[in-house]
């Protein structure tokens, strides 16, 4: 499995408020005072960048000189290298991804968007990862609808899933409703980040919150969050934590009144947002290096996080921990493993979105007109075809 491959392709309640005052407002800042304020975010961001890269490549470098002395690594030891790689590469993905934010170039089209059944989507997409890391999902969900940018609230939805799950011990708590007044949309997350056992004798009921809470993750969460334009509020406890995000925009006969045609696009495909894909996940299934070179080639600027393995049993490998969002896959490798694969992964996600390259031609087939229900796009329109493929089939669900 190429593991490097996506690398840059790809007590009382205690309200934490100090990071939410210190964030710079999504629009650009005004008077010398807020831009150095703002200038102070971003290099103290930057830095937070470099140490979460820095640390787990430091830990890898020094396996690495290990295995050079020794010429050998126990199984146990290449899963901690690995593990490290894969730390150092989410760094800098969401580095990048921050870096759409600090550009302020950001564009957005606000859709009626269904927050309910997205964020049940998003769970069920990543069933597997949250199985696999033995935690358990608790969903109280209302129907609700905002208006928002599509490939903003499915980055959103999946940073607040990534966050918790680096965070959470035992369980996580979804839950989504109505506020009465203001009739605001409200997501709620809720989970126990430190077990009742681990605080010290004596300890404050109001104990800091494990370090992990302030990681990257979490400063993306708060960058698209305010972005949006949402409230935004964290609660932290001893043990446990509560995310809740606040959606002003929600649909209601009263607050569409007052919504301009301009304001309101029904249609994801005219989105102007210049990575509306940015953290979504691609497994490549192909064996041989040119395709691979040719399918980075085409999505590198996507911002996607990409995964390359050479066989069916490497897919099948990869998938048992988690579902990536898309998988790409070479032609000849179909037949009753691969077929077997993909039937197990559209019984868990029906949607799930498979694009196969042909051996040849320079043809491209959206899965709704092709026999297969799969995309499809040629050999030859890989550069030119694969990037729209992508955007066209990962956008139906959003």
């Amino acid at each position: 499995m190429d593991a490097l491959s996506g690398a840059y392709d790809h007590g009382p309640a205690r309200m934490d408020m100090s990071d939410l005052n210190s964030n710079p407002s999504p629009l650009p800042a005004a008077g010398s005072e807020a831009q150095a304020h703002d200038d102070q975010h971003w290099s103290e961001l930057l830095g937070q960048v470099g140490a979460e890269i820095a640390g787990p490549l430091t830990a890898a470098i020094e396996r690495v000189t290990a295995l050079a002395v020794t010429g050998k690594i126990d199984r146990h030891n290449l899963r901690a290298l690995r593990d490290e790689l894969d730390q150092a590469r989410r760094a800098g993905m969401l580095g990048q991804q921050l870096a759409r934010f600090a550009s302020r170039r950001l564009r957005q089209n606000h859709e009626r968007l269904q927050l309910t059944q997205m964020l049940r989507d998003v769970l069920l997409q990543r069933g597997r990862e949250t199985q696999a890391r033995g935690v358990q999902l608790k969903q109280v969900l209302q129907p609700v609808e905002v208006l928002a940018d599509a490939s903003l609230l499915f980055s959103l939805l999946n940073t607040v899933l990534d966050w918790a799950l680096a965070c959470a011990r035992s369980h996580i708590e979804f839950r989504v409703e109505l506020k009465s007044w203001p009739a605001h949309g409200r997501l709620s997350c809720r989970f126990v980040h430190r077990p009742l056992d681990e605080l010290d004798d004596g300890a404050p009921a109001d104990a800091p919150a494990a370090s992990s809470l302030d990681s990257l993750t979490w400063r993306l969460l708060q960058q698209t969050a305010l972005a949006m334009g949402l409230r935004i509020e964290r609660h932290d406890e001893a043990t446990t934590t509560l995310l809740a995000l606040e959606f002003p925009r929600t649909i209601s006969a009263q607050q569409m009144e007052g919504v301009s045609a301009v304001e309101l696009d029904q249609g994801f495909a005219s989105s102007t947002n210049s990575k509306p894909l940015a953290g979504s996940h691609v497994l490549v299934l192909a064996p041989r290096r040119e395709v691979r070179s040719q399918v980075r080639e085409a999505i590198r600027h996507m911002g996607l996080i990409i995964d390359f393995v050479g066989s069916v049993e490497e897919a099948m490998e990869f998938c048992a921990d988690g579902l990536p969002h898309a998988i790409v896959f070479e032609s000849a490798l179909r037949g009753e493993r691969f077929d077997a694969l993909r039937g197990e992964i559209l019984a868990e996600v029906p949607d799930f979105v498979f694009i196969e390259l042909a051996e040849e031609g320079k043809e491209f087939e959206v899965s709704g007109f092709s026999s297969s229900g799969m995309a499809r796009v040629g050999r030859d329109a890989i550069m030119s075809s694969l990037p729209s493929a992508l955007l066209f089939e990962l956008s139906r669900g959003m």
